[in-house]
């Protein structure tokens, strides 16, 4: 930029003014030179000026302070430096007569596109005309076409910037599920554009280098940890999917396998049968529990870190528990070792929201939850055999070598799937800065807030998932949830029951294998239920019409309550009643037999969905929503298993279980109906209240 005057004895001043306009014109488009060039001094009252330069002084800078490159020697006093061939130089600083030269000065700079089909794509607006310059015969700019020009560009320019297409969004490697989740509520794009997630899989993989892995021991697993765990191929998402599946067997394994070997544990030890029934409620209250912590600990630290640390534990508890000489040695490490296998409860859950996306989700949570649910149904069987065979203790020495087992697959076959981690103790604030030693005082003060900040994330922040329970949407999920798994273990003790007395009297061995229906109906319904609700997920959203600016779809979390969950809610609790009367009057096995099909068919609908809408409510926090389930779930289920067999006694198969279904039909349809009316709203208030 010139200013309108300048001092004649400056010559090389003015022409660096002059070069700085040559430059300038190779870099900034016309419309904005025009406008910043034309007669337009630089000052307070004329702002745009100082913009445009500002803009692009970064690419110019280098090559005006280099005289050199133009050919400019130093203290010249006169124009002789100037390439006649190039331009001239104005015979004065007067604005007029430099204009007149800028026919001259614009020979300098590279050609400009004559017609829109020379320009490029990228920079080419559809209603973008060629610009043409009207001097006047004195070699001035006519004032009236000036005028008209500088409408015209500025119209131009308005139009080129309105119709010019955007650029592509750049793609961020370390995306992660809940940035998408936390982006689902932008508006639709006029022009859709291909989902970017159709594309994940296209994308290679960026590779953490394996000195850079996270986890214990993370160099010796043989899958690559990714930044972007969406990205791995569905060969290795469904193999994650399956190695946590199996580990997540482990702790309802060690609850159910105990029954066939209580009456030998309470004549061992000279103890009543109460008594060691505690140490099943006791486990199981463990369950409940204990994965607070897994899941908050799992938000810092990992999970496989978290994996690799509870197998270990649950291994050597299990072990211990062997080896027990008394009731009390017993119920302790059985607590242990039930808390330590509880991880994949809750950090489970977590590791599948990190791999899989929303519309993939519900299969891949469907097949995760066979390993949680065919735990307790195959341990009966298990139990039994080997009870009979080598007693109550060979039972802990098979739970201790089931968790080896998920150790040795985490080792090697798992990776960190986390893909950004929380700090374990919050960044210090500009007052915790590091103190002179004259501050003995502050210091203390300084450590001591430290290491308090550091109990806390320990000790108190695990229990802040309770107070999730204060939004509606978690609350009435966790609920349904927990009333159908309480429904599952009062089942559970009630086959037991049955079947062992007249006019059954089976075996421990018969017995176990009369859980195999409802385990058929948790298979079947995990591999059709799963895809049975991605597809809703999708046909609710293109109903709607919910896309983002991407062009992807919008799937929100009451979308996986539609026709399956009115079915399961009813599905269920009929099979109870069915079950519940035909073993009281003593009907042929196979009719209760095919009842909990049926029961295992619909619970396994509620559990699929209830969790993965868990997931999706928090997506930020989906170890924590999940922890915070199974806290709830496995308090019924505690509760049913200690209160069923004297309910039996008093009330009879029958009753019970028609109790127990009527409770479930009019709670699972009362959630429903809320979720329906008030789901919207809910989750607006708790993604308020959550991201403040």
């Amino acid at each position: 930029m010139w200013q309108e005057t300048r001092d004649d004895d400056d010559p090389v001043g003015s022409l660096k003014e002059k070069l700085f306009v040559v430059v300038q014109k190779s870099f900034v488009p016309d419309s904005e030179f025009d406008k910043t060039t034309r007669h337009e001094p630089a000052t307070d009252q004329n702002p745009r000026s100082h913009q445009i330069q500002d803009k692009h002084l970064a690419n110019m800078g280098s090559v005006l302070d280099s005289q050199s490159a133009f050919g400019i020697p130093d203290g010249s006093p006169d124009g002789s430096y100037y390439d006649p061939g190039v331009f001239s130089p104005p015979p004065t600083n007067n604005p007029e007569d430099m204009m007149a030269s800028r026919g001259q000065l614009a020979s300098a700079r590279p050609r400009k596109v004559a017609n829109k089909e020379e320009m490029p794509d990228s920079i080419k607006g559809p209603d973008e005309k060629p610009q043409h310059e009207v001097i006047d015969a004195s070699g001035g700019r006519d004032s009236s076409t000036e005028d008209k020009e500088k409408l015209a560009t500025k119209d131009v320019a308005e139009k080129s910037i309105e119709a010019a297409p955007e650029p592509p969004p750049p793609v961020e490697e370390d995306a992660t599920d809940e940035d998408e989740e936390a982006g689902q509520d932008a508006p639709a794009a006029a022009g859709r554009t291909a989902s970017r997630a159709s594309s994940t899989r296209s994308r290679a993989l960026s590779i953490v280098p394996r000195a850079k892995r996270r986890g214990l021991f993370a160099q010796l697993a043989l899958l690559p940890e990714v930044d972007r765990p969406y990205d791995y191929s569905n060969k290795v998402k469904w193999t994650i999917t399956t190695f946590v599946a199996i580990a997540g067997a482990a702790a309802p394994m060690g609850s159910a396998i105990f029954y066939p070997g209580l009456p030998e544990i309470s004549v061992e030890f000279g103890v009543s049968s109460t008594v060691v029934n505690l140490s099943v409620a006791f486990y199981m209250l463990a369950m409940s529990i204990f994965p607070l912590w897994w899941s908050s600990f799992s938000e810092t630290l990992g999970r496989r870190t978290i994996y690799l640390s509870s197998f270990l534990l649950n291994v050597v508890f299990s072990l211990i528990s062997g080896f027990s000489v008394n009731i009390a040695m017993l119920i302790v490490f059985r607590i242990l070792s039930g808390g330590a296998a509880a991880s994949v409860q809750a950090v489970g859950a977590g590791t599948i929201a990190d791999v899989w996306e929303s519309k993939e989700r519900g299969r891949a949570m469907g097949m995760f939850y066979l390993g949680p649910l065919m735990g307790p149904l195959l341990a009966p069987i298990i139990g039994g055999a080997l009870t009979q065979a080598f007693g109550w203790r060979s039972t802990m020495y098979f739970l201790t070598a089931y968790g080896a087992v998920c150790f040795v697959l985490i080792l090697f076959a798992l990776p960190e799937t986390l893909a950004k981690r929380k700090p374990l103790v919050p960044p210090a604030r500009q007052g915790d800065e590091p103190l002179s030693r004259v501050s003995t005082t502050r210091s203390v003060q300084v450590r001591t807030r430290k290491a308090g900040k550091s109990l806390k994330r320990a000790f108190v922040d695990p229990l802040e998932v309770v107070t999730y329970l204060r939004f509606p949407a978690v609350a009435i999920v966790v609920y349904y949830a927990a009333i159908t798994f309480g429904s599952l273990y009062v089942l559970n003790i009630s086959i037991q029951s049955a079947f062992s007395e007249p006019p059954y009297g089976f075996s421990a061995l018969i017995i176990g294998l009369l859980y195999i229906p409802s385990s058929l109906g948790y298979f079947i319904a995990s591999l059709l239920g799963g895809p049975w609700l991605d597809r809703i997920m999708v046909r609710e959203a293109e109903r709607a019409g919910r896309y983002d600016a991407h062009g992807k779809l919008i799937y929100l979390p009451e979308d996986r309550m539609q026709e399956n969950a009115w079915i399961s809610a009813t599905l269920y609790p009929g099979a109870l009643v069915w079950y519940g009367w035909t073993a009281q009057n003593g009907v042929l096995w196979i009719a209760p037999a095919v009842a909990n099909f049926f029961f295992g068919l619909g619970s396994m609908l509620v559990f699929s969905a209830a969790t993965t809408m868990l997931t999706e409510f928090m997506p930020r926090r989906s170890s924590s929503g999940v922890a915070l389930n199974n806290f709830v779930r496995n308090i019924f289920s505690c509760t049913g298993g200690v209160v069923t067999q004297p309910l039996i006694n008093v009330m009879g198969n029958g009753w019970l279980m028609t109790a127990v279904g009527l409770l479930a039909w009019l709670s699972g349809n009362i959630c429903l109906w809320l979720l329906r009316r008030n789901a919207q709203k809910w989750r607006a208030q708790m993604d308020k209240e959550l991201n403040k």
